[in-house]
């Protein structure tokens, strides 16, 4: 969704208790074509830029309603597209000398107008606390904190959502994770997997993808000092967490039956490995079960590969998008990308979902950018074509390492 670059970064959203409901606009002439069913590589080099007039608008709403569609109406109707487009990246931070991108957004701008800023929906994981002062979690070896006006460079280089259920977010203890919740509150785009309570933390974000009512989810299976000390609990605020599944599996099922597509971003499993555990693949399986469309991840630093995967190949996940806006960029950490997946719209407005997973996929089509982090932080596409082979060859081996199917459709 097109987001007003620079002026939606200035837009407040109100995030309520419940369920957070954003907007969705009509899409821009110039915007990524819908993918064909099965497996796109990204062009070698980026095409044209093109000027971004409208992307998702992001405003207070009631937690009983979703807000319609700019210029359009919130069921099914003449104009509405057959694709969708839905953009994810990895993890995000503000660190040393990253931190001048919270003033200064040119650098990512120009690295990622033709992925993230063109899909419809663009989500990436935000791993740091939001705030000042705050004294480090005793224990922990890496520490992340950053201003909260981040999210608004975030914002206006065309993320449309961020999610924080990952082992960063109450770094810096209870006193910024406060200033964090209040960010929340204030923020130019919703934040998930954080919350005042757990029914906070596992609300999912409720958007109106031009026409297709999707929600999404966040939570973190790390088990650290993060989610000993700062999970949501039933009166106590923190991060959604699943080392026990069921909390998850539930808020998964209930907005599987309100929804036409559910997307899950995980903070799951380990790190610098570039191969599935088998701990990822059965909190995949039992999500899909529970109605899951898209499950994407985070933490292993490690493009992870992603496929079709069940019975049916009804779901689709990636199990690990790798470091993305980061200060490491030594050796395999430097390795990323940018997951673009073409979503069935017609048929998910269509439903059919019945009580349990779908007889056959929503995502028609997945599209792997791959990137190298440069010693700014930032991510662009590799300028040889050999790295370029090189890096789409790394993804494929993790998809068939994972045991998924990378040709659907």
């Amino acid at each position: 969704m097109a987001l007003t670059r620079r002026v939606a970064a200035l837009v407040l959203a109100a995030v309520v208790a419940t369920d957070v409901v954003v907007a969705a606009c009509a899409q821009p002439a110039g915007r990524m074509p819908s993918a064909t069913p099965g497996v796109s590589r990204a062009p070698s080099a980026p095409t044209t830029p093109t000027t971004q007039t409208t992307r998702a608008s992001v405003g207070p709403s009631s937690p009983a309603s979703t807000r319609p569609l700019v210029g359009g109406s919130n069921g099914p109707a003449a104009g509405l597209p057959d694709r969708i487009t839905l953009a994810f990246a990895g993890d995000v931070h503000f660190e040393r000398r990253l931190s001048r991108l919270v003033t200064d957004s040119a650098p990512l701008d120009a690295a990622l107008r033709d992925t993230l800023g063109r899909a419809d929906f663009a989500m990436v994981n935000l791993e740091t606390a939001l705030g000042e002062g705050g004294a480090p979690l005793p224990g922990k070896k890496y520490t992340f904190r950053a201003p909260a006006a981040g999210l608004s460079t975030l914002a206006g280089v065309g993320v449309d959502a961020v999610s924080m259920a990952n082992n960063h977010a109450a770094d810096f203890g209870n006193a910024v994770f406060a200033q964090t919740l209040d960010a929340r509150r204030r923020a130019p785009i919703p934040i998930v997997g954080i919350g005042r309570d757990e029914t906070e933390a596992f609300a999912p974000l409720r958007i109106n993808v031009r026409g297709v009512k999707v929600a999404v989810l966040a939570s973190s299976q790390i088990r650290d000092e993060t989610s000993l000390q700062h999970a949501a609990g039933p009166s106590t605020p923190g991060i959604a967490t699943n080392l026990d599944s069921g909390r998850l599996q539930r808020a998964v099922r209930q907005a599987a039956a309100t929804s036409d597509l559910v997307v899950v971003m995980l903070h799951w499993g380990t790190q610098y490995t570039d191969c599935a555990d088998q701990r990822q693949r059965e909190t995949a399986r039992l999500l899909a079960a529970d109605g899951a469309d898209v499950i994407v991840g985070a933490h292993a630093h490690r493009p992870q590969g992603g496929g079709w995967f069940g019975p049916d190949q009804a779901a689709y996940v990636a199990y690990g998008l790798g470091n993305f806006v980061w200060y490491n960029n030594e050796g395999a950490s430097a390795e990323t990308g940018v997951l673009t997946l073409t979503v069935d719209a017609a048929a998910a407005r269509a439903g059919g979902r019945g009580d349990g997973p779908r007889a056959r996929p929503l995502v028609v089509g997945q599209q792997w950018s791959p990137m190298l982090i440069g010693d700014d932080g930032v991510p662009r596409p590799p300028a040889a074509a050999a790295t370029r082979a090189r890096l789409d060859g790394a993804w494929d081996t993790a998809t068939r390492c994972a045991g998924l199917d990378d040709r659907r459709g």
